[in-house]
C-alpha cells in the first residue's frame, strides 16, 4: 500500500498579493504536478510554491493534487487575520487611485496605498468614507495590523495611505496630526563578507547568472534598477552605468567595474539580448523572482546559509568601500542615498573599526597573563 504524502496549503501575503502557500515534504511527482498549475511560482523567502488566492487557483490545485496527495486544507490567512479588501467601494478606491496618480507618487506606490485603504474599508464594512475617526484606525492596527505579524515599516506605510486618503476625501473625520507613527526600527543591514562574495560569484556556473550577481555587487544597485538597465545605459569606455529614474526618480551615474567587462562582453556576445541588459525571452525584462532564486541557489552551493537577499550584496558593496578607504561623501553618491544618514549606517558594520577595539574582557585577560609571567619569573629565580 502506498502511503500518500500530506500537502499543506496556508494562506499569506507575497509582495502585497494574497496568495496560498503549498508546503510539503519534498518530491519529484509532487513538484512536477505544482509545477504545471497555471500561475505556480516558486517562492525563495517563503520556502514554498504558491498560487494566487483565488477560488479558481485554489480548484486547480486541487485537482492536480488529487489521488496523490492528502490535502490539509488552507484557513485564514496564516498571520492571524483575514484580508477584507474584496469588500470596498470600487468607485472610491478609483478616486483614491486618481488622487495619488495626481500627487505624481511610483506605481509601487499607489499600489501599496490602495490595498492598504482597501483593505481597512473593508474591515469597517462601509462604502462612504464619512464619519472615519482616529479610533477606527487604531482598531484595525489592533486586530488587523498585529495579528497579521506586520512590520513597523508596513504599520508606518500604512499610516502614511490613511493621511493621504484623509486628505483626498473632506468628509472624513480623521485627525492626521493625531495619527501615530511608530518608531523605525533601526537594525544593521546583513553584510558578506569579500570572501563570501568571491565563493558566491565562483559557485555561479552559469554565464548570465554570474554576470547578474557580479554586477549587483560591483556596481551596488538595487533589484529594480538592474533590471531596468537597458543596453544603450552601458558606457564601457568611460566605465559607467547609467542608472534611469533610480528611487525617488532619480538619475545617476554608477562605476562599472573595470574587472567586470570581459565578464559583461562574453555575456553579451552569447545571450546577446535586445533591449535590456538581462532578458527573460527576447526583448523582455527579466523577473525579480528569477534573480531571488538564482542567488538562493548559488549561496546554497557556496555554503552560506545566512538569508541573503539581491540587496545584501547592495549593503556588502557599500560596506566594503568605506573599509577600503573611500571617502563618506563619494558612497552617498554611487548608491544613490538622498540623505547622508543613510549611508551613514555602513560606518556601524566597517569590519576594520570592531578589529581595532578590543573588548574589556581582552585587557584583564592581558593583565592575568602579566601578573602570571610575573609569578613564573620569580619561581624561576628562587630556583
Amino acid at each position: 500500500m502506498t502511503i500518500k504524502k500530506t500537502v499543506t496549503l496556508e494562506r499569506s501575503r507575497h509582495r502585497n498579493e494574497a496568495v496560498i502557500l503549498i508546503r510539503f515534504d519534498y518530491d519529484e511527482v509532487l513538484k512536477e504536478r505544482i509545477r504545471r498549475i497555471p500561475g505556480a511560482r516558486w517562492s525563495a523567502t517563503k520556502r514554498a510554491w504558491y498560487v494566487p488566492d483565488s477560488p479558481k487557483a485554489e480548484n486547480l490545485l486541487r485537482q492536480a493534487l488529487s489521488g496523490q496527495a492528502l490535502i490539509k486544507p488552507a484557513g485564514p490567512c496564516s498571520r492571524g487575520a483575514p484580508h477584507y479588501r474584496l469588500r470596498a467601494n470600487p468607485e472610491l478606491m478609483t478616486r483614491f487611485r486618481d488622487y495619488l496618480k495626481g500627487k505624481r507618487f511610483s506605481a509601487a506606490t499607489i499600489q501599496i496605498y490602495s490595498y492598504f485603504v482597501k483593505d481597512f474599508l473593508g474591515f469597517l464594512d462601509i462604502k462612504s468614507p464619512a464619519g472615519i475617526k482616529n479610533r477606527d484606525v487604531e482598531h484595525y492596527v489592533e486586530q488587523v495590523f498585529v495579528p497579521r505579524g506586520y512590520g513597523i515599516s508596513t504599520h508606518r506605510q500604512f499610516i502614511g495611505a490613511i493621511k493621504h486618503f484623509s486628505a483626498c476625501f473632506d468628509e472624513c473625520c480623521i485627525d492626521e496630526p493625531s495619527l501615530h507613527y511608530p518608531k523605525k526600527d533601526r537594525k544593521l543591514p546583513l553584510v558578506l563578507s569579500e570572501d563570501e562574495i568571491v565563493r558566491i560569484i565562483l559557485a555561479t556556473r552559469n554565464l548570465k547568472h554570474r554576470a547578474i550577481i557580479s554586477l549587483l555587487y560591483a556596481a551596488g544597485l538595487r533589484l529594480g534598477e538592474l533590471l531596468n538597465l537597458q543596453l544603450c545605459d552601458i558606457d564601457s569606455d568611460r566605465k559607467q552605468l547609467f542608472i534611469r529614474c533610480g528611487k525617488g526618480r532619480k538619475d545617476r551615474y554608477v562605476i562599472l567595474a573595470e574587472s567586470y567587462l570581459p565578464l559583461l562582453r562574453n555575456y553579451l556576445a552569447t545571450y546577446r539580448p535586445q533591449t535590456w541588459l538581462v532578458e527573460g525571452r527576447p526583448g523582455q525584462r527579466y523577473s525579480a523572482s528569477s534573480v531571488r532564486s538564482i542567488l538562493h541557489r548559488s549561496c546554497r552551493m557556496a555554503g552560506i546559509n545566512k538569508d541573503v537577499t539581491p540587496h545584501t550584496l547592495r549593503h556588502s558593496f557599500a560596506t566594503h568601500l568605506p573599509e577600503q578607504g573611500v571617502d563618506i561623501r563619494y558612497i552617498q553618491e554611487l548608491p544613490g542615498h538622498s540623505r547622508p544618514e543613510t549611508t551613514m549606517i555602513y560606518t556601524h558594520v566597517k569590519r576594520q573599526d570592531l578589529i581595532r577595539l578590543k573588548s574589556p574582557l581582552d585587557h584583564l585577560a592581558e593583565k592575568m597573563q602579566k601578573a602570571l609571567d610575573k609569578e613564573q619569573e620569580k619561581l624561576r629565580l628562587s630556583r
